[in-house]
């Protein structure tokens, strides 16, 4: 019997290898970080939930966060039927930091939904031939046809955080996406399509318990990549760019909805709920559905700071 010194070694495993302890500045103080040990650090393990302002000092209960989403699961098949037979369109992005929740939050939503009209659509980097085209016409590709229901796992806005930051656009690019966005998302709008914008706010020793956790599960590791890596030491760099994102393309038609993400469980809640109490679906139960948590959800800079 193999032993877990035998087992082949993992791709997060290879690819961190030689990366040495970072030294990062975190609420003021210097901080080593080695995401190769196993053993977490207890400034991360101890402290991560409420860090950066989270508002809870425990997570949601499991009973309470099952049976709450188990209602709010059944509201949103109430609103795909109704979709189904209005012809309603929904188009729903997640943006935030690697390892913000986005990808569970997303299946969270669309668990019980019919597949065949609830589509999530998570890109890889552009072709060649999607380089040479208008920089918003792939993700326009996979917009919703009458009585679909599409999340975006990332979307266009990649050009406002992740590229200006790893230096995989000009600064020239940056600003006129910054520009045009506005103008962009409006025509979806008045298009008729119901339009969501989240920004999934973690704070910095959240992100790396997570990246630890991917690192070292056999389960998980698959998630974590060399960009993850650069990404570690570039969470300043990062943060200015989101303010600045949020503070150029949030408008009273296309708001950016901020929600606190440091516990999955409350931040899958408040998602749903915000998307259920937005659209006047046959057969809302607003009493299911409850009211917003405004302790971690609101909009746009002001709820960032």
């Amino acid at each position: 019997m193999k032993n877990a010194d035998d087992a082949p070694e993992t791709a997060a495993a290879k690819e961190t290898a030689g990366l040495t302890p970072l030294k990062l500045r975190i609420g003021g103080k210097e901080r080593l970080f080695d995401i190769n040990n196993p053993e977490l650090p207890d400034w991360i393990d101890k402290k991560a939930l409420r860090s950066g302002g989270y508002p809870y000092d425990d997570k949601m209960p499991s009973k309470d966060y099952e049976e709450t989403l188990e209602r709010l699961q059944i509201e949103l098949v109430k609103l795909q039927a109704w979709m189904q037979a209005t012809g309603h369109r929904v188009l729903t992005l997640f943006e935030g930091r690697d390892a913000a929740g986005k990808g569970g939050t997303i299946n969270a939503v669309r668990e019980y939904m019919n597949p065949r009209t609830a589509r999530n659509v998570a890109l890889t980097k552009p072709t060649e031939t999607e380089r040479g085209q208008w920089y918003y016409q792939r993700y326009v590709l996979h917009f919703p046809t009458a009585g679909e229901f599409v999340t975006f796992d990332r979307s266009w806005y990649n050009r406002a955080g992740v590229e200006p930051v790893m230096g995989f656009c000009t600064p020239e690019q940056h600003e006129h996406f910054l520009e045009e966005t506005p103008r962009f998302e409006k025509q979806i709008v008045r298009e008729g399509i119901h339009f969501f914008k989240f920004w999934l706010d973690t704070s910095q020793e959240v992100q790396l318990k997570r990246f630890h956790d991917r690192r070292h599960s056999p389960l998980t590791n698959w998630k974590f990549s060399p960009m993850d890596v650069a990404g570690i030491s570039k969470w300043d760099a990062y943060t200015e760019m989101r303010d600045l994102m949020v503070k150029r393309t949030h408008t009273s038609e296309t708001p950016w909805t901020i929600v606190k993400a440091n516990d999955k469980r409350r931040l899958r809640i408040a998602v749903i709920r915000h998307i259920l109490l937005a659209l006047p679906y046959t057969g809302r139960d607003l009493d299911a559905i409850g009211k917003p948590d405004k302790k971690i959800i609101g909009e746009g800079p002001k709820f960032l700071k």
